[in-house]
């Protein structure tokens, strides 16, 4: 993770038995003295047992910088800020009915998204009168009239506000592709539905860190995620069975499909208003009297988020962001090459995860086969996006389990581009299933650019070029894709380099200062953020 460097940290001889100054019933004194215990490593247990000390080493500890990092009275949870606040590694594990919800949500997103797939595999295309193309240029729309304006509105009005509103807006287009007509209809539901859904991932990170440090969030995004494929898992089977309706009164199954799963995600939207408290210090409401947490709960949550993280405090939930804001946020060339990749990473993968499903209609499998044909890359998918997640964690780069998505793509991607009409249609179902269930990287990318950025990262925008690599010319578009392939590689690499270079370069300045000339950048600079020479790069 990123780090501040702090001038004049605090630091304790340990005790003699390895262990910390804590209260008899097991959780830390208020006032507990902080040691420098090291963070908790992944699938390991403290050092000291799980009722030692867990508050790790800050800004807020040296009387000096408390000062320029204290949060502003504004701050929805600002009453809860303490610096002599202590814990211990068992009160850590709070966060069971934030990241259950938020999974529901992503779950009942993925579940609207992925059944304009589903229905491909019920002739959708050519009961509509429409071609590849019309497909690529509704996804197209989906993902250029999307995120800015809906993450300008969650700012001003709060996140747990403007997401269950998203949810129930978008459910109702969702549904309504029930009476789809032709290209018109589909156009402007597509269109409709970019601009109502292009936001929700963006906003519900922005929401989840308010309750997780920058270490934890890697791996709750990528939980996170999983609903993805359990969206994808479980909507084939229901796909299977919803499309057998069929002909019922006249209809084609399609249109049962999008009535059916956009109501089942009215239902989550509605339940979000209620499942969906503004901060860890407002959780209490008419129809939730107790709250969620108690108030050393929300100690804990508002001091250990603060401490990874004093950025987190800058805006409260309820305040806007200004055209000024963003246009900063632009010219920020540090994060140039997060955004770069943000856009290109994921585009070797997307066309043939989007026409998995058209493309094994065309093979000649049947309805229900092309729907069964999809879970194994699901269950594959979930694997690898576990395994390289943990595995950002457990060897802390970035870069490395970031580009492993490109050097496990690209030899595929040469397989497909060399089959013809004769290959058969299962090695051709092997290869493309193998390139569905990449590791998925995204939760890895997120994160990254929200710690470098020291703020809520950015979200891919590559969707608008994936969109439209295939169209009637598969081979022309398998080389594109190779080649953007070997273009991401070369793109980590010399981002590896950028951030490595920074963070040198500082590191020469920083400890060339005496602690009386640190004191003073800190106190007279007009730097914020990463421009700050006590910040460090992940990379």
């Amino acid at each position: 993770m990123s780090t501040l460097l702090i001038n004049t940290p605090t630091t304790q001889e340990p005790y003699a038995d390895g262990g910390s100054k804590e209260s008899a019933s097991g959780k830390a004194s208020p006032t507990a003295s902080l040691e420098e215990v090291p963070q908790l490593g992944l699938l390991a247990t403290p050092p000291a047992g799980l009722d030692s000390i867990a508050t790790q080493p800050s800004v807020f500890d040296d009387p000096v910088t408390l000062e320029v990092y204290r949060p502003p009275a504004v701050w929805e949870n600002a009453h809860r800020f303490d610096p002599n606040a202590r814990w211990t590694w068992r009160e850590e594990y709070i966060d069971w009915l934030v990241m259950v919800w938020a999974f529901i949500m992503f779950f009942s997103l993925d579940l609207d998204r992925s059944n304009i797939s589903q229905a491909n595999t019920d002739n959708f295309l050519p009961d509509l009168g429409m071609t590849t193309n019309d497909f690529n240029l509704g996804k197209l729309l989906c993902f250029l009239i999307a995120e800015l304006p809906s993450q300008l509105v969650s700012k001003r009005i709060g996140p747990d506000v403007w997401i269950p509103t998203q949810m129930v807006l978008w459910s109702a287009v969702s549904l309504s592709q029930y009476w789809l007509s032709g290209r018109g209809s589909f156009l402007a539901t597509r269109c409709l539905l970019g601009f109502l859904q292009g936001g929700f991932i963006p906003d519900v990170i922005l929401y989840l860190s308010y309750f997780y440090t920058s270490s934890e969030l890697t791996i709750r995004l990528a939980w996170f995620w999983v609903s993805n494929y359990m969206a994808s898992l479980i909507g084939a089977f229901l796909a299977t069975g919803i499309l057998t309706l069929d002909g019922r009164n006249g209809q084609a199954g399609w249109r049962y499909l999008f009535l059916i799963e956009g109501g089942i995600t009215a239902l989550v939207g509605i339940a979000s208003y209620f499942m969906m408290p503004p901060s860890p210090t407002q959780t209490k409401a008419w129809y939730r009297p107790k709250g969620w947490f108690t108030e050393r709960e929300e100690t804990i949550i508002v001091n250990r988020v603060l401490r990874d993280d004093p950025s987190k405090s800058n805006m409260h939930n309820r305040q806007g962001m200004t055209i000024w804001m963003i246009w900063e946020i632009i010219k920020d060339w540090r994060m140039w090459p997060l955004y770069i990749l943000g856009f290109s990473h994921m585009i070797p993968t997307s066309p043939p995860a989007t026409y998995l499903t058209l493309s094994l209609r065309n093979l000649g499998f049947d309805t229900t086969q092309s729907n069964l044909l999809t879970i194994p890359s699901t269950a594959l998918g979930i694997i690898l996006l576990l395994v390289v997640c943990y595995l950002s964690e457990l060897i802390n780069s970035r870069t490395i389990t970031t580009v492993l998505l490109q050097f496990y793509t690209l030899p595929l991607l040469i397989a497909l581009y060399t089959f013809t009409e004769h290959t058969s249609p299962w090695v051709y179902y092997a290869v493309v299933s193998l390139i569905v269930g990449y590791p998925y990287v995204h939760p890895i990318q997120v994160a990254w650019a929200s710690t470098n950025s020291y703020s809520v990262g950015t979200r891919t925008a590559g969707g608008i070029t994936a969109s439209n690599i295939y169209q009637k010319d598969d081979a022309r578009g398998n080389k594109a894709l190779i080649a953007i392939t070997v273009m991401n590689i070369v793109l980590y690499g010399l981002t590896y380099v950028f951030y490595r270079a920074i963070n040198a370069y500082r590191d020469r300045i920083w400890n060339s200062w005496t602690p009386e000339q640190r004191q003073h950048y800190l106190d007279t600079t007009k730097d914020e953020g990463n421009q700050k020479m006590n910040f460090r790069f992940v990379y």
